[in-house]
Parts: C-alpha cells; sequence; structure tokens
C-alpha cells in the first residue's frame, strides 16, 4: 500500500530534482492551478490508483520510448487505464516499430526516473529532440494527472491548461494521434 498526503495547492519547500523545481516555477509563473500530493515511491500504474482515487481523476500514462538505432525519441502519453501496443503507436505516427528508451537515456534526456516521465521533461534543453505524442483520448479529459518530474510528487490540472499554456511556453508541438 502506498501513503498517499492530503491534498494541497501549493509549491514543495524542498525539491528533490532540478526538474521538480523547475515544474513549480512554471506553475506559478503561467499561473496554472493545481492539487498536488505526495506520496510513498510510486513505479506502476497500479500503484497510481489511491492517487486518483485521492484527486478524484485518473493519471495518465508516460511512456519514453525510442526506435531501434536509439536515434529517434518519444515522449507517449496515453490514459493510464489503456494498454500500450508498440505496433499500434507505430502505425499511427507511420514509423518502425518502437521499444522503450532506457534508463540511462531517460535520466539524461528526461531529468527523471522510471516512473516519474511526464509532460514536464519538455522542459529542459535536453529534451528538445524528443517528440512529443499525445493520445487524442488524454486531449479530451477535463483534468490531467501525472508525476511532477519525481516518483514521489503527483499533480491534477487542467487538461486546457497543459494544452493552452504549458505547452505552448515551452514551445514544444505535440503530435496528437488517436489509437
Amino acid at each position: 500500500m502506498v501513503f498517499v498526503s492530503e491534498i494541497v495547492t501549493s509549491v514543495p519547500t524542498v525539491y528533490s530534482t532540478p526538474l521538480q523545481e523547475k515544474v513549480y516555477q512554471v506553475l506559478q509563473e503561467l499561473e496554472i492551478a493545481f492539487q498536488r500530493v505526495a506520496t510513498d515511491e510510486v513505479i506502476t500504474m497500479e500503484d497510481c490508483q489511491q492517487i486518483n482515487e485521492r484527486l478524484e481523476m485518473e493519471m495518465v500514462k508516460t511512456l519514453f520510448l525510442c526506435n531501434r538505432q536509439k536515434t529517434n525519441f518519444y515522449l507517449f502519453v496515453t490514459r493510464g487505464d489503456k494498454a500500450f501496443k508498440s505496433k499500434d503507436f507505430s502505425q499511427a505516427l507511420e514509423i518502425s516499430r518502437v521499444s522503450f528508451a532506457s534508463l540511462e537515456q531517460m535520466t539524461e534526456m528526461l531529468g527523471t526516473k522510471i516512473g516519474a516521465a511526464t509532460i514536464f521533461s519538455t522542459l529542459l534543453k535536453e529534451a528538445s529532440n524528443v517528440q512529443l505524442v499525445l493520445d487524442q483520448d488524454v486531449c479530451e479529459q477535463d483534468y490531467y494527472g501525472c508525476s511532477d518530474g519525481t516518483t514521489t510528487g503527483y499533480l491534477k490540472l487542467r487538461t486546457a491548461d497543459i494544452l493552452q499554456k504549458f505547452l505552448p511556453y515551452t514551445k514544444c508541438r505535440p503530435k496528437i494521434i488517436e489509437l
């Protein structure tokens, strides 16, 4: 069982990673409202169930993928309850099959570790060559739930704020696909 703290709307007093600090700075700068919970370490979507219940929403599933040559990288965001099928993803993008990028690549390019992949990594210059891919289903949800760049902090934000404020701020142009 994962411990999940009470919901708060303020930034943490101590940051675990440079990415986490940057996330909260940008949310404040863009005046994006959020709810936050602190947890024990969460790695799997099953671990997110208590977070979903506490925040009254569903966390997204964020996957860091690459081609066989490890020259093209994709940050794919889909619904947490949706099974990932490499074949369907590859067909939607009209690319050859993809696999999961390595832990080392995730750390280097996204500033996170396994379990903490997040759309907020688009704030990092190291992620500039990573193609953000959003599942259309995620874009249609009222709320967007994700990691704050750590495996112990999770946010609930309005999806419209992610799409209309955050992504334009990062100058990241996501590819939206239907799966």
